[in-house]
C-alpha cells in the first residue's frame, strides 16, 4: 500500500485517509547480538569495534512468525530501529555490509506480509557507553574521552559497569552528565562551542554529523527500491547537551534522579576533582531530595591520557596557581557572539534540514519523520517542504513509567510535568488534551501529519507481580489510557515496543526496561498467535484503517466492545472504508449498524468493509459484540 501525505493526513493511492497503527521494532535492537549486548552483561562491553547487530530485532528465520503476529494484531506500520553503531561500529567509514544486507532482508520480508515501515536511527543518551545506545564507541574516542572511566569519574551511569540492581529509570539522568552532554554539544554545536577541536583536520561537528549522515545514507541505498519502506527519522529524541544552559552551577535535565551533579560539577569530576553532589530519589508522587554523596573520591579522569577537558581548553573553567578549579563562564553555552542561542532554531533545525536533504538525495520519495526531545514542542521549521515531513513526537504516562505502579486517580501532564489528581475520567481528559496539544503543534512543521512515534507502559509494574500471578489488569488499564487519548485525537501511532527476546527476568535487555507487548515467558501455546501477548485487551483494538473521506470521531469501549466511527465522505473517493475488527475483542462475533449504504463483514480478514451512501455527507458505523 502506497502512503502519501495530503495536508495533515496520510492517504493511500485511492485517496482514502489512513490511520496508521504499529509498534517500535524492537527494544533489544539497541544492543548487539555478538557479543551478547544485554546491558547487565559486562563481558566484551568495551570491545566496541568487534560487534554484530545481525539478528536485531529478530533472526531472519523467525521473521514470518513475528510479522504474522503483528499483522494479526493490526500493527501494519512499524517504526524499525537501527543504530549508527550497528552500521559503522568497526571504525570511521567502515560499514557492516552483513548488517545492511540483513536490514534489507527484513524490509523485504515485512513487505511480503503487507507491512509498511519507516526507519528510526535510534539513540538514547548518545551511546551504549554513556548509558544509552546509538553512536559507535569510536565517536567518544575522537572527542578525547575514555569510556572505561565513566563510572569511576561520574561521567555517566552505565548498567554494565554499575552492576545489578540498576536503579529504575536512572538512565535518562545521563542527559546532563559529562559524557552525553559533551557529545551532543559537539554533534550539534561543536563549531560554536568547541572550535579548537578537530579530528583528522576536520571540525568535530562536521566529523560527527558527516559520519552519521553517511551511515544513514548507506541504509537508504539498501532500502530505496522497497515500496513498503516509506521514510526515515532524523534522529531519535535529540538532546541539546549543554547548549542553552543558563548557569553551569544549576542542575537541570528532564529527569533528576540519583547522584546529580551540576554541569560544572560534571566537568570537574571528569578531570579528577571529587565533588559533593545532591542525591534525588522517587517519592510517592514525584522526585524528592535525598541527601548528598561524594563522587570520584579516587580522582579518576574521564579524558584519555594526555588529553584535557575540552571545556577547560575553551575557557569555561580553569585551575588556578594553587590547584583549585574556578568557573569562568557560567553562561558559556547560553550566548554566541552576543546572541542568546535557541537549540531548536540554531542547531537542531539546521541539522534536520541537512538530514532531510541527505535522505531525499538518496531517495526522493522518502518521507522525513521529525521529533524533538520527549515531551517538548516541535522545532519551528518555516521552510519545511509540505508533503514530505511528518511530526513524530513521543509521549509517556510519566508517573507509571517512573514509579512502575498504576493508580487510576493519578496522572502527570507530560508537557508541564505537573501531577494530576481526579476521577479516571479527569485523567483521561487530561491525556487527550496533551495529545491534542502535540497534534496542534505540527503547524510549526507546515501543518504536517502527526504520528505518535513512541508511547507505552512498563509491564513489570509492582516489581513484576503480574508475571507471578498472571493478572495484567493494571497494565491493561494503564495502557488503555494512552490508546483512548490516541483515538480521541484520531492520531497515528507506533507503540513502544515489541521485543522478540523479551524475558520476565531481563525485560527488553536494556537498562532494566520492560515495555514489550510480547514475551516468550508469557507464551503458553506457541500455536496460538496471541499467546505471549501482554495487555492485548488494551493494545489490539478496532480502528478505521482506511476511510473514504475525513474521519470526524472514533472511539472504542473495551468493556462493551462498542466501536464507532463517524466521517465525512469525499466525493472523489470511490474505494470503501475499511475497519480493522480484531477477533480477540469479538470472540463470539459482532453486529454492525450503519447510517446508510452497505457493509460486508470479513471475519477471516478481521475486517469490515463499508460502502457509504450518497444521500448524506456524514456517515457513521457502529460495531458491537
Amino acid at each position: 500500500m502506497a502512503i502519501k501525505i495530503d495536508g495533515s493526513y496520510f492517504k493511500d493511492e485511492m485517496g482514502r485517509t489512513l490511520l496508521l497503527r504499529g509498534v517500535n521494532l524492537g527494544g533489544s535492537s539497541k544492543v548487539p547480538v555478538v557479543p551478547d549486548g544485554a546491558t547487565h552483561k559486562l563481558e566484551g562491553f568495551f570491545d566496541h569495534r568487534e560487534v554484530s547487530f545481525v539478528g536485531r530485532p529478530f533472526p531472519l528465520n523467525e521473521a514470518d512468525e513475528h510479522f504474522r503476529r503483528l499483522k494479526a494484531w493490526g500493527f501494519t506500520f512499524l517504526r524499525f530501529l537501527v543504530t549508527w553503531e550497528a552500521i559503522e561500529h568497526r571504525g570511521p567509514g567502515q560499514y557492516d555490509e552483513e548488517y545492511l544486507d540483513y536490514v534489507r532482508a527484513m524490509g523485504f520480508k515485512a513487505g511480503e506480509h503487507g507491512i509498511n515501515l519507516f526507519i528510526d536511527p535510534h539513540q538514547d543518551m548518545w551511546s551504549r557507553f554513556t548509558g544509552g545506545d546509538g553512536a559507535p564507541g569510536w565517536t567518544l574516542e575522537a572527542a578525547g574521552l575514555d569510556m572505561t572511566q565513566f563510572t569511576a569519574s561520574g561521567a555517566a551511569i552505565v548498567h554494565q559497569t554499575h552492576g545489578d540492581p540498576f536503579p529504575k529509570m536512572i538512565w535518562p539522568t545521563n542527559e546532563s552528565k559529562l559524557a552525553t552532554a559533551t557529545m551532543f554539544t559537539l554533534f550539534f554545536g561543536g563549531n560554536d562551542f568547541a572550535p579548537l577541536l578537530k579530528v583528522d583536520g576536520v571540525p568535530i561537528q562536521e566529523y560527527l554529523q558527516g559520519h552519521y549522515l553517511n551511515s544513514l545514507t548507506k541504509v537508504i541505498e539498501r532500502l530505496r527500491d522497497l515500496p513498503n519502506v516509506v521514510g526515515y527519522d532524523t534522529l531519535n529524541e535529540p538532546l541539546p547537551g549543554f547548549i542553552g544552559w543558563q548557569d553551569l552551577n544549576a542542575k537541570g535535565g528532564e529527569l533528576t534522579l540519583g547522584a546529580s551533579p551540576t554541569p560544572y560539577q560534571a566537568m570537574l569530576l571528569g578531570s579528577g576533582f571529587p565533588q559533593e553532589v545532591t542525591v534525588w530519589n522517587i517519592g510517592l508522587v514525584g522526585i524528592v531530595r535525598d541527601g548528598s554523596t561524594r563522587l570520584n573520591p579516587d580522582r579518576a579522569h574521564a579524558w584519555q591520557a594526555g588529553r584535557e577537558c575540552i571545556w577547560r581548553q575553551h575557557g569555561v573553567w580553569e585551575v588556578d596557581a594553587a590547584g583549585s578549579p574556578r568557573l569562568l563562564r557560567p553562561d558559556y553555552f547560553r550566548q554566541v557572539d552576543g546572541r542568546t542561542v535557541d537549540f531548536n532554531r540554531d542547531y537542531f533545525v539546521p541539522f534536520a534540514r541537512r538530514c532531510a536533504e541527505a535522505v531525499q538525495a538518496a531517495d526522493s520519495k522518502a518521507l522525513i519523520f521529525v521529533e524533538g526531545a520527549a515531551g517538548t514542542p516541535p522545532p519551528r521549521w518555516p521552510d519545511a517542504e509540505p508533503g514530505h515531513i511528518v511530526y513524530a513526537p513521543h509521549w509517556y504516562d510519566g508517573l507509571v513509567v517512573v514509579t512502575q505502579t498504576f493508580n487510576r486517580f493519578i496522572g502527570v501532564d507530560f508537557l508541564t510535568q505537573k501531577i494530576i489528581f481526579g476521577l479516571p475520567s479527569t485523567i483521561q481528559r487530561s491525556f487527550a488534551r496533551q495529545f491534542a496539544t502535540l497534534k496542534q503543534a505540527a503547524v510549526d512543521l507546515g501543518g504536517a501529519p502527526t504520528l505518535m512515534g513512541e508511547f507505552g507502559i512498563p509491564f513489570n509494574l509492582y516489581s513484576g507481580k503480574a508475571y507471578r500471578s498472571g493478572d495484567f489488569h493494571s497494565q491493561v488499564q494503564a495502557l488503555e489510557r494512552s490508546f483512548e487519548a490516541l483515538e480521541a485525537n484520531l492520531l497515528n501511532g507506533t507503540l513502544w515496543n515489541y521485543t522478540s527476546d523479551n524475558s520476565n527476568a531481563r525485560g527488553d535487555l536494556w537498562n532494566g526496561e520492560d515495555f514489550s507487548i510480547f514475551s516468550r515467558d508469557q507464551q503458553a501455546d506457541p500455536q496460538d498467535i496471541n499467546s505471549g501477548g501482554r495487555a492485548l485487551a488494551a493494545a489490539v483494538r478496532p480502528y478505521a484503517r482506511a476511510t473514504a473521506g475525513e474521519p470526524l470521531r472514533m472511539s472504542f469501549d473495551r468493556r462493551s466492545g462498542r466501536f464507532e466511527l463517524a466521517f465525512r465522505h469525499n466525493p472523489q473517493v470511490t474505494a470503501p472504508t475499511e475497519i480493522f475488527v480484531p477477533a480477540i475483542q469479538y470472540p463470539e462475533g459482532f453486529t454492525v449498524e450503519v447510517s446508510d449504504g452497505t457493509y460486508e463483514a470479513r471475519p477471516e480478514e478481521q475486517m469490515v468493509v463499508y460502502r457509504h451512501g450518497l444521500s448524506h455527507e456524514e456517515h457513521w458505523i457502529r460495531i458491537k459484540r
